[in-house]
C-alpha cells in the first residue's frame, strides 16, 4: 500500500476541487477505462479499480474530511500495518512506538489532551437576554438598547495576560510546544507518550507578571450597551440573532452572538393573528339594523367606516391591507373587524312601546313569507 496514488491526483483533480468537478472527472475517467470497453486489458482494469477506490472516498464527505486531514491512515487503519521500514506493528522486537503520535494522526492532538487543542482558536460562547416591548413598538419596529455583561479581551494587556511593560515568555520545560514526552520501556519495548505540559498548562509560554485586571487570562467581563433594530411586524416568542455581539473567542477565535428574544405585552383593543390585526368593534341595534358610518380605532389612528344595514352580530368585516407589516417585507395583513351588537338596557315606557311596535311589524313581515322560525321547530318536535 506503500505505493499508492494519491486520490486526487488519481481522478486528476485540485485538492480544492468541488463536489461537481470531482463528479465530473470521476465519470469521464470510469468511461475511459471501463472493462467492458477495455476487454483483456490488465492494466485499464487496474485503473478502473484505482479510480473507483478514489471515488468511494472523495465522494463521500465524511470520508474525504478524514483523508484530507490524515491521508491514506484517516480511511484505511491497515495503511502501513506490516510494511517494512513503516514503524507499525509488523515486529514486537525492539521497536519504538510514539503512542501521543499513533492518536495524534487519528484525533489531530497527543495523547491526553495536547496543547495543539488547547492553543486552536476557539469561538466565544453566546448570549441570551430577554426584551420587553409593547404592541405598538412590534407593529411599527423601534430601536431599543440592551446592556449585557460580556467576556472581552482584557483592555489594559490586549489579552496577552501579562502586565503592562511585560510579555510571556517561552516555556522552558516544554520549549514552546505545549507538551512533554515521557517514555517508558516494557518488555515490549520503549513506550513514548505525550501529556501537557504541566509548568505552562499547555499554552507553551508563561506570564511571570500576570495582568491585575484580568489575572493573567486575557480576559475580563465588561458591560456594554447594545443597540438592537426591532423590525416591524415582530411577533412575541421571536429572537433577534446580532452576529459577534456575544463573548469573545479565544486564541483568534470569532466571537459568540447575542439572541435577544421578544416579549410582547398585550393590547387594551387590538389583538394579532400572525398578520392580520383583530378587533371587536360594538355597535348599536339601530345602527346595525339601519347601517351607519362609526369611526373605529386603526393602527394609524381613528379612522372612518360605514357598517352595512341589517348586519348580524358577530359578523367579521375585512379591510385589506390595513393590518400589520410582515417582517423584512412591504406588504401587510388584513384588519378583521368583529361587529357585535348591543342590547339596550334600561329602556323608558316609551322605547320599549316602539320596540314593541317594530316587533310587530316585523313579526308580520316574516310571516307573510313563510313560516316562522318556532313554527318550523314546532312541526319538527311533533313529528
Amino acid at each position: 500500500m506503500a505505493d499508492k496514488r494519491d486520490y486526487y491526483e488519481v481522478l486528476g483533480v485540485e485538492k480544492n476541487a468541488g463536489e461537481d468537478d470531482i463528479k465530473k472527472a470521476y465519470r469521464k475517467l470510469a468511461k475511459q477505462y471501463h472493462p467492458d470497453l477495455n476487454p483483456g486489458n490488465a492494466e485499464a482494469e487496474a485503473k478502473f479499480k484505482e479510480i473507483n477506490e478514489a471515488w468511494e472516498v472523495l465522494s463521500d464527505p465524511e470520508k474525504k474530511s478524514r483523508y484530507d486531514q490524515f491521508g491514506f491512515a484517516g480511511v484505511d487503519p491497515n495503511y502501513g500495518a506490516g510494511q517494512p521500514g513503516a514503524g507499525g506493528y509488523g515486529g514486537y522486537g525492539g521497536f519504538d512506538v510514539d503512542i501521543g503520535d499513533i492518536f495524534s494522526s487519528f484525533f489531530g492532538g497527543g495523547f491526553g489532551g495536547g496543547a495543539s487543542s488547547r492553543n486552536a482558536p476557539r469561538r466565544g460562547d453566546d448570549i441570551e437576554r430577554s426584551m420587553t416591548i409593547t404592541f405598538e413598538e412590534a407593529v411599527f419596529g423601534c430601536s431599543k438598547d440592551i446592556t449585557v455583561s460580556r467576556v472581552e479581551k482584557c483592555a489594559e494587556c490586549g489579552g496577552s495576560g501579562a502586565a503592562k511593560g511585560t510579555s510571556a515568555e517561552t516555556c522552558q520545560t516544554c520549549r514552546g510546544s505545549g507538551q512533554v514526552r515521557q517514555t517508558r520501556r516494557t518488555a515490549l519495548g520503549s513506550f513514548t507518550s505525550t501529556a501537557p505540559c504541566s509548568a505552562c498548562n499547555g499554552r507553551g509560554k508563561v506570564i511571570k507578571t500576570p495582568c491585575k485586571n484580568c489575572g493573567g487570562n486575557g480576559f475580563a467581563r465588561k458591560n456594554r450597551t447594545i443597540t438592537v433594530q426591532i423590525p416591524a411586524g415582530i411577533d412575541d416568542g421571536r429572537t433577534i440573532i446580532l452576529r459577534g455581539q456575544g463573548n469573545h473567542g479565544a486564541n483568534g477565535g470569532p466571537a459568540g452572538d447575542l439572541h435577544v428574544h421578544i416579549r410582547v405585552t398585550r393590547h387594551e383593543i387590538f389583538e394579532r393573528d400572525g398578520a392580520n390585526l383583530l378587533c371587536t368593534v360594538p355597535v348599536t341595534f339601530s345602527q346595525a339594523a339601519l347601517g351607519a358610518e362609526i369611526e373605529i380605532p386603526s393602527l394609524e389612528g381613528p379612522m372612518k367606516f360605514t357598517i352595512p344595514d341589517g348586519i348580524q352580530s358577530g359578523t367579521v368585516l375585512k379591510i385589506r391591507n390595513k393590518g400589520i407589516a410582515i417582517v423584512n417585507t412591504k406588504n401587510r395583513g388584513d384588519y378583521l373587524l368583529t361587529v357585535i351588537v348591543e342590547t339596550p338596557k334600561n329602556l323608558n315606557a316609551k322605547q320599549k312601546e316602539l320596540l314593541k311596535e317594530l316587533g310587530k311589524i316585523t313579526d308580520e313581515r316574516n310571516n307573510a313569507k313563510g313560516k316562522s322560525f318556532f313554527e318550523k321547530m314546532k312541526n319538527l318536535f311533533n313529528n
